[in-house]
């Protein structure tokens, strides 16, 4: 019988319903095992499966089959991140209800994930639109809104005009919806926030922790939560006379400031501009700005716009007056939300200047042209160099001065040297120094405000009379009306609900009104992992003794494109539930893997690209184990991955050869092998059979190298393939059926419905993934015989097999009594022989 395509379809589906009758990957605590809990990134259920999810999941299922083989207790659960948006979009589209599409994909997607033969523990299976999970994530705000980490206020957000919804500054990518890719523009509202800045010391230093991260997504991290020590510097507006706060990490510049410039939404621009001539132009500036997303503003490579105020503002060092401008650069959350400009010493001021025609002074000395005039410039100096044009600190080098400066600014009192005017020494005294030495983050408080149907709702209640009142306990979930129009305009659906709108105050019993926005979905995929350990305790949000026992993750598999996103919010949620004293830990992932793209003719699959490949027709034709022998065989999984027809028909061929020598060449036999009958061909074919063992071993224990063990695995088909089983037949077809079995185990958690039919073959015994891992013999591995290339003079001369070990006296007499190396060194004297043991012999002659 050949490995068809029918019979491929048969042994997968059989398997696949054994592992489900016989709840194979089924698991519960057990303490008499190490725990190993093994997790991919739960995919969004938007349809049918693609190559990347393929790529992801047989990627954490080659992990999660191996672990079980070497004994530990493995969880490997999967679920569904089931809100968003592109949900609410296609039911509206299909003129269905969200909860129809979206249980209508999970049932499509649930069985494509069956039909790869994924380990799943099916019974932790999880949609975070269940109320079941929902209602949890509205029990987590409500804490959080205890301890003052949930809180609402007014502010300028960024807004998707095409999803109608709020956006977090992590979700605008180049100006885009990371959604739907409309541009992003900014509007004030009144929103929810998560105070993700009170973990913001301790999300830095923990990355720390983080030993088996990516230094790429440690990075990531490090730059978005953006740590910056500096000295906060205290400005005087001219014409109101209020401080304006300035944060800085280059005071060593502070005597080269030439203008100022403010976000266009810093709340001194409206007092700048009234009554201003300017007020017209800066106003049409302000507006054009607001249609611009955050992210669009802060792109190093578009070019900065500003407009000039018509005030000024106070240097505090040398009380110069210097032009206020604003500009679309400066953002009112990062920093304070204005900025001195030294267009000497920084590039973007620099650009900024030359365009506006700002004037610039040197205030650092380049050393490789210290007599540098400014109209010289081609660019910012930005390196290091001697302070010129800064009074007292001329003559310091700028990392000194950096200091110096900042403590001299830091005094309470005026210093007693240097010429102070009268206004600047009463600005001193005002604030007992003209600035301080602090320290800024980049991070910002998270918004999860949307103004959306398909989400979690907000449990909070507006009562006229008792203000902002929390759902109580015994009445979540708040759960989302099932009769409703959405229709993707006009903002949140659930706000001309007046079913759900209108209620009574759960403190008073007056009238009130519910919360008509939804959280991101990001809340909800922030602590999924600590649910699938008790996937279904409808008493609590996750049972501590089964979290104690599984957390954290072991191994989590996901996409580099989430370095910030999920990743972050996860960490902080962990921290979170920690300080709740719910779980005993601070981070929820030990190891990350950051799998890469999957490509066709150089380009990310992409159905808008039309350069997709259907899981669903690879397997019809080839079988679910030759897509993931191909997917593991390609490439390494942190590398790209470009599609080759021609390969997954060698994966499959590959599949072939196993087949066949399966049923043509195992014959069951009951007999102890004994090594002291081992000829020269059945050593090989041990050594090779112990040396994949090894290197398999090592390849998915190091670092996930499964093409590199695929790799060992062919070696041994090849050695076991031309293996004749002659000579003592008994004696070597029990050899050659270790061999078999061995390339089966191996196998195994690449190729499982394959190897199980075959294991069953072979043994009839329990399924394959119960079989313990095989292990090597140490000894197995040594050779008897080793081949030694000699050299004379640098040149190859010839090629010998010697025991292993053999001395340099042994190797001299046999060489140089050889006839022809003696052709070589005839007439010649020998001045040296060199020995590299076990392989090279070099003679140096004169």
């Amino acid at each position: 019988m050949a490995y068809t395509t029918h019979e491929i379809k048969r042994i997968e589906t059989k398997w696949q319903q054994y592992w489900a009758d016989h709840q194979t990957f089924k698991v519960s605590v057990d303490h008499k095992k190490p725990k190993y809990y093994c997790l991919e990134m739960f995919p969004y259920p938007s349809g049918k499966i693609h190559m990347g999810h393929v790529r992801n999941y047989t990627i954490a299922d080659v992990v999660a089959r191996f672990k079980m083989m070497q004994g530990y207790n493995v969880l490997h659960p999967i679920g569904y991140d089931a809100f968003g948006q592109p949900a609410e979009n296609a039911a509206i589209k299909n003129k269905t209800h969200p909860a129809e599409w979206t249980y209508h994909c999970i049932e499509q997607m649930r069985e494509e994930l069956k039909s790869m033969g994924f380990s799943y523990d099916w019974d932790r299976e999880l949609a975070t639109c269940d109320r079941e999970y929902y209602r949890w994530n509205q029990w987590i705000f409500l804490k959080m809104f205890e301890c003052g980490i949930a809180y609402k206020k007014a502010s300028s957000v960024n807004w998707c005009p095409s999803c109608e919804t709020t956006l977090a500054n992590e979700e605008v990518i180049q100006g885009e919806c990371w959604r739907c890719k409309t541009k992003v523009i900014q509007k004030d509202l009144e929103q929810w926030y998560l105070k993700i800045t009170q973990y913001a010391e301790e999300l830095l230093e923990d990355l720390k922790t983080l030993k088996h991260w990516p230094e790429r997504v440690l990075t990531m991290q490090e730059n978005w939560i953006g740590k910056s020590y500096g000295v906060e510097i205290y400005f005087k507006a001219k014409k109101t006379g209020e401080t304006i706060p300035v944060f800085t990490t280059r005071p060593d510049t502070i005597f080269g400031a030439t203008y100022m410039v403010l976000a266009p939404e810093h709340p001194l621009v409206e007092k700048l501009i009234k009554d201003s001539p300017h007020r017209g132009k800066v106003q049409a500036f302000i507006d054009k700005t607001a249609k611009k997303s955050k992210s669009l503003r802060m792109m190093g490579e578009l070019q900065k716009k500003g407009v000039f105020t018509g005030e000024y503002a106070i240097n505090p060092v040398n009380g110069e007056t210097i032009p206020i401008w604003i500009a679309d650069y400066v953002l009112m959350e990062y920093g304070t939300g204005a900025i001195m400009a030294v267009p000497t010493h920084d590039q973007r001021d620099f650009l900024f200047a030359k365009e506006y025609k700002l004037p610039m002074r040197i205030v650092i000395q380049d050393p490789r042209n210290p007599n540098a005039r400014v109209e010289d410039l081609e660019q910012a100096f930005e390196g290091d160099g001697i302070l010129v044009n800064s009074a007292q600190f001329n003559g310091l080098n700028n990392q000194e001065a950096k200091k110096k400066i900042g403590e001299w600014m830091s005094a309470e009192l005026p210093p007693q040297f240097g010429e102070i005017s009268p206004e600047i020494r009463d600005s001193w005294r005002t604030n007992k120094g003209i600035g301080k030495i602090t320290v800024h983050w980049r991070l910002r408080d998270w918004l999860i405000s949307r103004q959306r149907y398909w989400g979690t709702p907000i449990p909070i209640i507006y009562c006229g009379r008792c203000g902002m009142v929390p759902v109580p306990d015994d009445q979540l979930p708040v759960e989302l009306p099932e009769k409703i129009k959405i229709t993707g305009l006009g903002g949140s659906p659930l706000a001309q609900s007046k079913e759900f709108v209108n209620i009574k105050c759960p403190k008073c019993g007056k009238s009130a009104k519910r919360e008509t926005d939804t959280m991101a979905t990001f809340f909800d995929s922030s602590w999924y992992f600590l649910r699938y350990c008790c996937a279904h305790d409808d008493k609590q949000i996750f049972d501590k003794k089964e979290v104690a026992y599984w957390m954290p993750v072991d191994q989590y598999i996901g996409g580099i494109e989430h370095a910030i996103l999920h990743l972050l919010y996860s960490r902080f949620f962990t921290k979170f539930f920690r300080d709740l004293g719910l779980i005993n830990f601070s981070e929820p992932f030990q190891r990350l893997l950051t799998q890469g793209m999957v490509l066709k003719d150089g380009e990310v699959m992409s159905k808008s690209k039309g350069n997709t490949v259907d899981p669903d027709s690879v397997v019809d034709k080839y079988g679910a184990d030759a897509l993931r022998l191909f997917i593991l065989f390609a490439a390494p999984p942190e590398d790209q991955l470009e599609w080759n027809d021609a390969a997954i028909e060698g994966s499959w061929k590959f599949l072939n050869r196993i087949w066949h020598v399966v049923n043509q060449r195992y014959k069951a036999i009951n007999i102890k092998i004994d090594s002291r009958q081992f000829d020269e061909q059945d050593k090989n074919l041990e050594r090779d059979r112990n040396a994949a063992i090894k290197e398999v071993t090592e390849d998915i224990s190091e670092g996930f190298k499964f093409n590199t063990a695929i790799s060992q695995v062919m070696i041994l088909m090849n050695t076991l393939e031309k293996y004749q089983v002659t000579a003592n037949p008994q004696h070597k077809q029990a050899l050659l059926n270790d061999a078999i079995k061995t390339v089966i185990l191996l196998l195994s958690p690449f190729t499982p419905h394959l190897c199980e039919e075959m294991w069953e073959k072979m043994s009839g015994k329990e399924s394959i993934a119960k079989i313990a891992w095989p292990q090597y013999n140490e000894n197995a591995l040594k050779k008897d015989l080793v081949q030694i290339v000699v050299q004379v003079d640098g040149k190859l001369r010839g090629k010998f097999m010697f025991p292993v070990d053999s001395t340099q006296e042994q190797l001299k007499i046999v060489i140089l009594d050889d006839a022809k190396i003696k052709q070589y060194i005839q007439g010649k004297t020998i001045q040296k022989v060199i020995v590299v043991p076990n392989k090279l012999v070099n003679i140096a002659t004169s």
